[in-house]
This record gives C-alpha cells, sequence and structure tokens, in this order.
C-alpha cells in the first residue's frame, strides 16, 4: 500500500477490541523503530516505555483523564518521557555525539538557556512520535496519541529517574464499531490551499 494510502486510512482509535493483543514479534519491531526515530544532531534526548502489564496500565489509566477507557481496553501503552535534567544530557548523551553535533549544541542550543535547551529535547520527543504513529500505520496496527496525562503521576508510577512523561500512545487493533474510523466518520481537514504553499 502507497504510504498515502496509509494516510488516509490512519486515525486516532477511540475504542480498542481488549480482546486483541499484538504479537509480540510486531511489539519488537516497534521498539526497533522507535530506536531508530529521527532527532536534531541525533540527540536521543528521551526514553520510551513500552508497556502491556494490565496492572500498571490500569494506574496510568487513573491518571490520564478521558483517555481512562482507551488505555484499559488497549494492548499496549508507550510512554515517551524526555530528559528532565540538563546536566545529565550534556553528561550522558551529548558526550557520545560526534564533534560537530556537539558544536552544534553549544554554538545554537546552550545559548537558549535550562528552559530553552529543555523546549529543544521536547521536541525531538515529538519527532519520534511522529515517526512511530506512521510505523503503526504502515503495520495495520492502531493507535492513539494522548497528550491528556498527568505527567508527574505517570513519573511516580514508572518510578522515573531523570527523565519525565511528555505524553503517550495506545496501540492495539479497532473496535469493528469504533465511531470514528473514516469508514463511519470521515476524516475532516482543512483545505490543501490553506496549509501547504508551493514556492517555485
Amino acid at each position: 500500500m502507497h504510504f498515502l494510502d496509509i494516510a488516509k486510512n490512519r486515525y486516532s482509535t477511540k475504542k480498542y477490541n481488549p480482546n486483541e493483543k499484538i504479537a509480540e514479534d510486531i511489539v519488537q519491531q516497534l521498539t526497533q523503530i522507535l530506536h531508530l526515530s529521527p532527532s536534531s544532531i541525533n540527540s536521543q534526548p528521551w526514553k520510551f516505555t513500552i508497556i502491556s502489564d494490565t496492572k500498571i496500565k490500569s494506574e496510568l489509566a487513573k491518571v490520564s483523564y478521558h483517555n481512562l477507557e482507551k488505555i484499559n481496553q488497549a494492548s499496549h501503552l508507550v510512554v515517551f518521557s524526555a530528559v528532565d535534567n540538563v546536566e545529565k544530557f550534556e553528561h550522558e548523551i551529548l558526550s557520545q555525539l560526534p564533534e560537530g553535533a556537539v558544536n552544534y549544541y553549544h554554538q545554537f542550543v546552550k545559548p537558549l538557556g535550562e528552559a530553552g535547551i529543555k523546549n529543544w529535547m521536547r521536541h525531538q520527543v515529538y519527532l519520534s512520535l511522529g515517526f512511530f504513529l506512521a510505523a503503526c500505520a504502515s503495520m495495520e496496527i492502531d493507535s492513539t496519541p494522548m497528550e491528556g496525562i498527568q505527567p508527574d503521576k505517570y513519573d511516580e508510577i514508572l518510578k522515573y529517574d531523570g527523565y519525565t512523561a511528555l505524553f503517550a500512545a495506545v496501540i492495539g487493533h479497532r473496535d469493528v464499531a469504533d465511531f470514528n474510523q473514516p469508514t463511519l466518520k470521515p476524516k475532516f481537514r482543512r483545505p490543501l490551499e490553506e496549509v501547504v504553499d508551493h514556492v517555485f
């Protein structure tokens, strides 16, 4: 299938089939895909936590606002987290990068200050989310990105040290009656000419 067709059919799933789990080999492929996510200067200031344990999913669901039902229904929950300490990033990650990347960081990112650096790191994690959602769609895995979580509670439940949760995504297989699928609810997008310009 062409990627354009995949994009036309992909949507944010609202109702999952709790009885249909993602096969372990597919989860392992998605793990590798997350590992290969792109980031500015290959900075990789992230951690991905893939959860299938019902008890932990349920705990996280309770601190996920209106996403509770989706998390409990879905096969897996993936938590996307960013390094929360600039010194940790510079010591543990930046030191592994080539000289050109380090120079870029010191010339263009470091002058932004702590708040700016953390903002830059979070942007990289969002890049990985887009990459992941596209991969899921290409593998016929349904997904729902979710910013509606309580990051501090996620950090506490997952015992994060040096990272902080930013957002999550659930993955699985849709309920056949899910109202949000394109066959039942056509996709809405603003007119193409309003969002894409061509400069010749």
